[in-house]
Formats: C-alpha cells, structure tokens, sequence
C-alpha cells in the first residue's frame, strides 16, 4: 500500500545520505581504554620502576595520554601547537635518557609512542596547515627515536621501524581524511552554488513575468483614459499590487543568491501545472503508476514556493526510479494549508543499497531550506519509502497576488 495522506515519513534514515557518523562518545571512550590499557601494560612490564628515571617516563607518558585524550576538543590551531610542545618535550627526554641511561637499560615504552602516533593522525586530518607542517615531523621524530635512545641495537632498530611504519600509517590515513573532508567541502559548496543559480533563473523568468504584466496593465489603462477614465484607478491599484508583490519575491530570493557567481542559464517557469507533467511523464514511462492529489488552491503561491515544489517532486520521482525496486504505485499529494504547502511522495517499493555518496536529497534540503523549509526522508509505516517537503507561503503575497488577479 502507498502511505496514506497524513502518513509522515521517518525522518530518521534516508534513501541517499552523507558519510555515517560515528558516534564521537564512543570513539572517545575506545581511545581512552586503548591508551590507559597501554600505561597498565607498561607499568606491569616494569618501566616506570627504574630508579632516577621511571618516574620521569611515567610523568611523560601520562601528560601525553591527557593531551591525547583531549585532542578532539582542541581546534584546528590549538591541536598542532599542543602538539608541538609535546613532541620536544618527548624529545628532550630522549635526549635525557641517550646521556644518563647505562648500556642495558630500556627505554622503550608503547603508551607514550601510541598516544603521539594519534596526535599525529589528528594533525594530519584536521590541524592548522602552518603549524601542522612543524608538528609533523616533530611527532614523527618523537615517536621512532624513543626506542633507540639509550643504545641502537637490532631489537631496538626493529621496533624503531615498526613506530615509523605506525606513524607513516597514521599520517596517511590523517591526509586522506583532510583530503576526503575537504573534496565534500567542495562539493557542497557547488552543490549550494547550483540550488542559488537555480533560483537566479527562477528570479529572471519571474521579473520577466511580472514586469511584462505591469507594462500590458498600464498600457491598457493609458488606453482607456480618454474614452473610460472611472476604470483608470482600479487598473492603477492592480499595477501597484503587482508592483509591490514582485518587489516581496525579489527581496527574498535576492537574499539568497548573495554568494552565488557564475553564469546563469534561462529555464522555463515550474509551477503546479507542471508537477502534473511531471507525474503524468513517470507513468507513462512505465514500471509503476504515479497519481497526483491536489488539496487547497495554488493560484496565489510566490514563484519561490511553486518551483521548489516541482523540485521537491521532481527530485523525488527520480529517486523512486532510481532506488525503489519493485515498486508498483507512487503517490504525489501537494497539499495547501493555510501559510504550509506540503508535498509528499511516498512509494511502496524496497529500498535498494543505500548510497553512501549520494547529494540529491541534500541538495533538496539546500534548495527548501533556503525558503524556510524542512525535508524528511525515510520508510513509511504501511512499507516504502517517503519523501516531505513543507514549505512555509508568505500571507502578504498571496494576499497582494490574489487580489492583482
């Protein structure tokens, strides 16, 4: 069955979705058990029991597993400094250990390397380019000079290597994390670009629309002046309605574009009408039947509003082709309520492997919140899949524009 009317999706889970987020409590609680396992490892190993300077590495250790612990609360700038310190001081106590230590003692210890191999990931990943450019290879040097400070022997030289392959690991999984963030930054700041340029054309076709409509207005009032001038005034009122209505529309969608740059391509007006071209062209490209369910009157709706529901629609269909396997029927209801216009589409397909990469919804989200919107997305109760568009109608225009009509 297809979803009923007042039947609201899931807002909880949708069919096209960003990359997962991991919940940052338990990430953060992983980290500190990895790191406070380590100190107990190295305490039962006997480390820091070494007269004159176990205590020193104990001390060492600890403040770098602090540091560690509170890296994600750092910011981008705060978290290479940090980190800089922390590697000269473990590098100072290298230093120390390689002029005091007698031939036999050891100086290797996992707790302090494993706590400077995540400050070197999270540098890598998210640190100030300046600063982490001299944390880098600070932390690089503190993690795999340790192990052979005191003497260079072929145990100490192995495990010497093996702390570089950790920290050349770490650094390459933190670049590619910056390199991934910052392509969806990209990516998204495109994608904002596209919802403006949108409402650009929007802008132009509608300034067209309305200034040709006040031209034809007013020359048929000088028109009919001579011969009728009792119906100049009224004529008048309804250019200065139009006037002022056009004058509302453009204020808001000018707001919007202030960012936007780049060349603008001229399209057609989308209103109503064509949401019903749009559910008529799905059914008649067979595989499922789609029907439209029209609720209130939509004369008067701002051209922002009407075009963003024929996106929300559009967007949505091509989903329903895309990802509900099995589907059968879809339902487009757009509903007007008093200052809402609401538009669903529910299917009553299975949802196929969700996209991990996809950008249509959220460029829905994009394009309806720049009006005042929301969008949720999700399975459907009786079975499908949903998709809700709610869209607030400014009052004053459709006032202003029912009565220029």
């Amino acid at each position: 069955m297809v979803q009923a009317a007042n039947e609201a999706p899931t807002p909880t889970a949708t069919r096209e979705t960003g990359r997962s987020q991991v919940l940052p409590v338990t990430a953060w609680m992983l980290l500190v058990g990895c790191l406070v396992g380590l100190v107990v490892l190295d305490w039962a190993g006997g480390l820091y029991w070494i007269q004159n300077h176990g205590s020193v590495k104990l001390i060492g250790a600890l403040l770098t597993v602090a540091l560690a612990v509170a890296s994600p609360r750092l910011d981008s700038r705060a978290l290479p400094v940090a980190a800089c310190v922390f590697a000269v001081g473990s590098l100072c106590l290298s230093v120390w250990l390689h002029l005091e230590m007698v031939a036999g003692s050891q100086a290797l210890g996992f707790a302090e390397p494993a706590a400077l191999v995540w400050l070197l990931l999270l540098v890598a990943r998210r640190g100030k380019p300046s600063w982490a450019a001299l944390a880098v290879p600070l932390l690089g040097m503190a993690i795999v000079l340790r192990p052979v400070s005191v003497s260079a022997r072929q145990s100490t030289i192995i495990m010497a290597l093996l702390f570089a392959l950790a920290a050349v690991t770490a650094l390459g999984i933190g670049l590619g994390m910056r390199l991934l963030l910052a392509d969806r930054r990209r990516q998204a700041a495109a994608l904002r670009l596209e919802q403006r340029t949108e409402f650009a054309r929007d802008l132009h076709d509608f300034v067209a629309h309305h200034v040709t409509g006040i031209v034809v207005q007013a020359q048929g009032a000088q028109a009919i002046a001579g011969r009728r001038p009792e119906l100049v005034p009224p004529a008048l009122q309804r250019i200065e309605q139009a006037g002022s209505e056009a004058l509302t529309s453009m204020r808001h969608m000018v707001g919007m574009l202030r960012d936007a740059d780049g060349e603008v391509t001229l399209t057609p007006l989308a209103g109503i009408g064509e949401v019903r071209t749009l559910v008529e062209e799905f059914s008649a490209v067979g595989g499922a039947r789609a029907r439209l369910e029209l609720e209130g009157t939509f004369d008067d709706l701002p051209v922002e509003v009407s075009t963003t529901a024929h996106r929300v629609v559009m967007e949505a269909l091509t989903n329903v082709r895309k990802h509900a396997h099995g589907c059968t029927e879809v339902l487009v209801r757009v509903d007007r309520s008093g200052d809402r216009l609401i538009v669903r589409v529910s299917d009553d397909g299975r949802t196929r492997h969700v996209s991990q990469s996809g950008f249509g919804l959220k460029g829905l989200a994009e394009r309806v919140g720049l009006i005042g919107g929301d969008v949720q997305a999700g399975p459907v109760t009786a079975g499908g899949w949903g998709v809700e568009a709610t869209v607030p109608v400014s009052p004053a225009a459709s006032t202003a524009k029912a009565a220029a009509s």
